[in-house]
């Protein structure tokens, strides 16, 4: 059974007038219906616009659907009796680590999603270190969040999620704000996690990112346009450009070069021009 099922997903945004008369802003999410799998990375990716964020608010109860379900191991997002439930199984990390930095101190900041899951004082103390060791960031435990870089704050969100100890963590464009740096750090965390059986969901509007999942999801006009692999998806041109996005560059590169399909990143890349150069 699927770690978290979305079945017929329509999200609709409303607006109130001066009168108070109540009519359709927009229509977020359009019958979207999709499965994930525990343990798995997948990727979802579209144009601006094309319900990814709102999506993702709605994997862990933070966006009610308007009709449809999303149900999290069992447990339904619109069962209001289960919502810690549901957020102690899907953390979220977001785009700008500055919303979610509750606490003016790091380790105060990681300990307060286990605080509030009445976890006890010497687990939360052994989750908090744990976690922050696991973003290299166990040194930073007493200094102000307001001294850290943007990519040191979005390690310390990541470890205020994986001390939560969640089957499934979100990541809602968690690269965007951060250098390139700070984007490799990030992706590498997410891969060893995933790599723990960690189920990883990453939206983001980096298509080298995009390529490093399982699984891609693409959302159109808050509908599902297509769903496969990688290989699959990024080895139809015409499918990506038809959703309004780029291909990676280092897929770009291999395609204009006449190079092998087989080459899927930057790594395979220099791993190719590296057994030519031997040859």
């Amino acid at each position: 059974m699927a770690y978290i099922s979305v079945r017929n997903l329509i999200v609709n945004f409303m607006k109130i007038d001066d009168d108070g008369v109540t009519s359709l802003d927009k229509q977020a999410l359009d019958d979207v219906s999709l499965d994930i799998e525990k343990g798995s990375f997948v990727s979802v990716i579209g144009m601006n616009g094309s319900g990814k964020s709102t999506l993702a608010k709605c994997l862990n109860g933070l966006i009610e659907p308007t009709s449809g379900d999303v149900v999290v191991d069992g447990f339904n997002t619109k069962d209001e009796e289960h919502l810690w439930d549901i957020r102690s199984r899907v953390g979220m990390v977001f785009q700008n680590p500055d919303n979610q930095i509750v606490s003016s101190i790091v380790e105060d900041d990681v300990a307060f999603g286990p605080e509030n899951l009445g976890i006890e004082s010497a687990e939360i103390r052994k989750r908090v270190d744990d976690a922050l060791r696991r973003v290299d960031m166990y040194d930073c435990r007493k200094k102000g969040a307001h001294m850290l870089s943007g990519g040191q704050k979005q390690r310390i969100a990541i470890a205020g999620a994986i001390a939560m100890k969640p089957g499934c963590i979100v990541f809602d464009e968690p690269t965007a704000m951060l250098d390139p740096s700070g984007r490799a750090k990030v992706m590498e965390i997410i891969r060893e996690l995933n790599g723990e059986g960690i189920t990883c969901i990453l939206i983001t509007h980096y298509m080298e990112e995009a390529a490093q999942a399982d699984r891609i999801v693409i959302l159109k006009d808050g509908r599902v346009y297509s769903d496969g692999t990688p290989e699959e998806l990024f080895g139809n041109r015409a499918l990506i450009e038809g959703a309004g996005l780029e291909m990676p560059p280092v897929i770009d590169l291999r395609d204009r070069a006449g190079l092998p399909e087989t080459i899927m990143n930057v790594e395979g890349m220099a791993g190719y021009l590296k057994s030519r150069g031997n040859k």
